[in-house]
């Protein structure tokens, strides 16, 4: 008889997070289960497997595609293999299975040439981490581009260089901001599908199928967008994030058009409902005709956000669909002190605020529109904010108080962008 050794399970010792006084933080093991693969953990875009102990939370998925995220605390399940069975038994309660012989996982590829434009800003064992996954990915035709924004080294450059060779392409982008790095990787894409995520990212192995899915549905698709989940929560600030909402825009897919238009009374102002920059595609002739993104906007300039929001509110004003893609998933590395998570909670406010701002600066025919919706708006944010500041976490009523008050200086930051980039042009 055979015996096949198993990876010990190692137990995780407590971290202590730098950020407010409070409670011990035990860290918390980010898995991928299928419901057709009893007793089976992965890491999160990774081959595994992995034998983890708990506390867990797991994405959830029944061949292929994602059905949710499931907790399970530390005094649940003794061994990996009970820890799976009590997560499969909650999912099944919990989550509506899809009906038998449904397609499930996005395996058959729809022919669209794809340009994975990733960049970064001094953070290339990050970076490496992306690549590495990214390589990994399921797809037939797909080119790789690295725009290295504003280094302060050539370390990214030498990364791509020495370990990835022809299968990565190095693009620099001297002036500092994430829309003029996205606008220069636009510029250097082949593909006809233009997609983005960043360097702190891990991504799935059936990422751009899911996407190419995604622009099948209907040639009036101008924008994908999918499922952001967390790939680490090993700091309580970590934890504080996912509490706070995270990136997760739900399990279900969703189209939005003006053409046939959701009940929302605040739509299509309300961008930051259809994703997030860190996992977005476009068809890049659509990108490119809309002008690709607003300078002025994006993380690194004084806007400090907004330029996905944009993106997202003038493909949807110029006619185009939106739709949204749950298994097209990638995994997030959250900002892990306290600092840097109060740095992002004022950061969305103001790319909030920047992208608003830009809406109406490029096309001032949709101020009415948005005036007509204001006060709805305004209420609307106020009771998300109320809500979120009655949370019983102390965190998440600091986070909340910033993410507001980072919305009060998006318009500043959004016209002091664009005051830098004209000084900057008349400098050249």
């Amino acid at each position: 008889m055979s015996i096949t050794r198993r990876p010990a399970i190692t137990p995780r010792p407590p971290a202590v997070d730098p950020g407010p006084a409070g409670p011990v933080y035990t860290p918390v093991r980010v898995v991928d289960i299928d419901l057709t693969r009893p007793y089976e953990f992965r890491p999160p875009a990774g081959p595994g497997p992995v034998r983890p102990a708990a506390p867990v939370l797991a994405l959830v998925r029944l061949r292929g595609r994602p059905l949710g995220l499931v907790r399970a605390g530390r005094h649940q399940g003794g061994t990996p293999e009970e820890l799976w069975r009590s997560l499969a038994a909650t999912a099944r309660r919990g989550f509506p299975l899809p009906r038998a012989g449904a397609p499930a996982s996005a395996t058959s590829f729809v022919q669209l040439s794809m340009s994975v434009i990733i960049a970064t800003h001094n953070r290339p064992e990050m970076l490496r981490r992306c690549l590495d996954t990214l390589l990994r990915v399921e797809y037939p035709d797909f080119e790789v581009i690295v725009v290295d924004n504003a280094p302060a080294d050539d370390a990214a450059e030498r990364l791509v260089h020495d370990a990835y060779g022809d299968r990565v392409r190095y693009v620099l982008e001297p002036m500092a901001g994430l829309a003029h790095a996205h606008n220069r990787g636009l510029a250097a894409a082949r593909g006809e599908i233009a997609a983005f995520t960043d360097d702190d990212t891990l991504v799935d192995p059936d990422w751009l199928a899911a996407l190419a899915e995604g622009f099948a549905q209907d040639p009036g698709v101008g924008c994908v967008t999918g499922l952001i989940v967390p790939a680490e929560l090993e700091t309580a600030a970590q934890a504080a994030l996912e509490r706070y909402g995270g990136f997760a825009k739900g399990f279900a897919p969703r189209t939005w058009s003006l053409h046939h238009p959701p009940r929302d009374p605040l739509f299509p102002f309300t961008a930051g409902r259809f994703g997030s920059g860190t996992n977005m595609a476009f068809r890049t002739r659509t990108l490119r005709e809309l002008g690709g993104f607003d300078p002025a906007t994006g993380t690194g300039t004084p806007a400090r956000g907004g330029d996905d929001l944009l993106a997202f509110f003038r493909v949807l004003t110029a006619g185009h669909t939106l739709a949204y893609q749950p298994g097209a998933i990638v995994w997030h590395r959250h900002r892990r002190t306290q600092n840097a998570l109060d740095d992002q909670a004022f950061g969305y406010g103001a790319g909030l605020g920047a992208y608003l701002t830009g809406a109406l600066a490029r096309d001032p025919r949709m101020i009415p529109a948005l005036l007509r919706r204001l006060p709805r708006g305004i209420r609307y944010a106020l009771a998300q904010t109320h809500r979120k500041a009655q949370a019983d976490s102390a965190r998440s009523r600091r986070l909340a108080r910033l993410e507001l008050s980072g919305l009060l200086y998006g318009p500043f930051g959004y016209l002091r962008s664009r005051r830098r980039n004209h000084t900057g042009r008349r400098s050249g």
